[in-house]
């Protein structure tokens, strides 16, 4: 045996503090960005019944699971909303007092170090469902970016500390960065949902939204989980729009568009750990299937790995604990 020519890899992997001390991709608090759902209405904490842990809150509710994100060390959300009411354009979604706008402005005056990124749609806020203004059953581009322009500027004007469009129509990231500078925001940046795909692991997030389409889906903007050279192309206007972050949704499952999208660009690179992969884990676990903190972290580890330098996920909170307790 000895006269075999070999390496001896295992050398860095006996103990756990030699394989701590070899670690390539080390998960951090910092590192996540966690999703909440306001609603309007009084008293409501709501549990989303297909998101075992995640909540609606309503504004007089909001200060709970504030202090909670707070205490746990993560700085930033995003921020949907589901309003009372809806109509063809999406008024909600620009009313200067729509929920997200509401929302944005309290953690702003009660945690004003967390960063708010506010997503940038209609979708929850349409009768239809649809992300943009519809002419029959067609989704029209340009007539949809006016809307998202008076989105973003409702949202920067409330203290959003970042925009982040997600509606996938054609140009929404030049249209706007020019509605954002004429406003004033200059400073505010964009974070992009440049690469999003039209996934079936989006459901759980249509329950927890109230977003589901009336008719139709969104393959025709949202794309093909088929293409990968589409993504660059997508990915590259959004760069050439003056987008400052780059996410990628969903992730788990497209993880070498994360690697192409890091490799071919130098913006911060954000995986969107989206509903679906949430809630196929927690329904695992809650079966005891698999370990919820092993398979979690392994995922997680996985997405920073393949180049995501930020990670929106459901499971911000929980990973914040593990994180700490792995620390003291």
């Amino acid at each position: 045996m000895n006269e075999l020519q070999f390496k001896r890899h295992r050398r860095l992997r006996q103990s756990a503090n030699m394989r701590a001390l070899v670690r390539e991709t080390i998960l951090n608090v910092n590192d996540f960005i966690y999703p909440i759902f306001a609603v309007e209405g009084e008293n409501i904490k709501q549990e989303v019944s297909s998101m075992p842990g995640v909540y609606q809150f309503s504004l007089d509710r909001l200060q709970e699971e504030m202090d909670e994100v707070v205490s746990l060390g993560i700085k930033s959300v995003l921020l949907f909303g589901i309003p009372d009411h809806k109509d063809a354009v999406g008024t909600e979604a620009y009313h200067s007092h729509g929920i997200v706008q509401e929302a944005t402005r309290f953690i702003k005056q009660h945690y004003p170090d967390v960063l708010v990124v506010a997503d940038t749609c209609l979708c929850e806020y349409t009768d239809h469902g649809h992300c943009g203004v519809i002419e029959g059953e067609k989704v029209l581009n340009d007539a949809s970016l006016d809307l998202l322009v008076k989105t973003a500027v409702s949202q920067a004007e409330a203290g959003a500390d970042i925009i982040a469009p997600s509606n996938m129509m054609d140009g929404f990231v030049v249209a706007i960065r020019k509605g954002l500078d004429e406003a004033g925001f200059e400073d505010v940046p964009i974070m992009s949902y440049a690469v999003k795909y039209a996934s079936a692991f989006y459901g759980p997030f249509r329950d927890a939204a109230d977003s589901a389409p009336q008719f139709g889906d969104r393959k025709s903007y949202q794309m093909d989980p088929a293409n990968r050279l589409e993504a660059l192309r997508e990915a590259e206007s959004d760069v050439e729009e003056g987008a400052d972050f780059l996410i990628v949704k969903p992730t788990l499952s497209y993880l070498d568009i994360v690697r192409d999208v890091r490799n071919e660009f130098r913006l911060p690179v954000v995986g969107y750990n989206v509903s679906g992969e949430y809630s196929l884990v927690k329904a695992a676990a809650l079966n005891g299937w698999v370990d919820e903190k092993t398979i979690v972290l392994e995922m997680l580890t996985s997405m920073k790995r393949a180049g995501c330098d930020l990670i929106i996920t459901y499971f911000a909170k929980d990973v914040a604990r593990w994180i700490s307790n792995s620390d003291k």
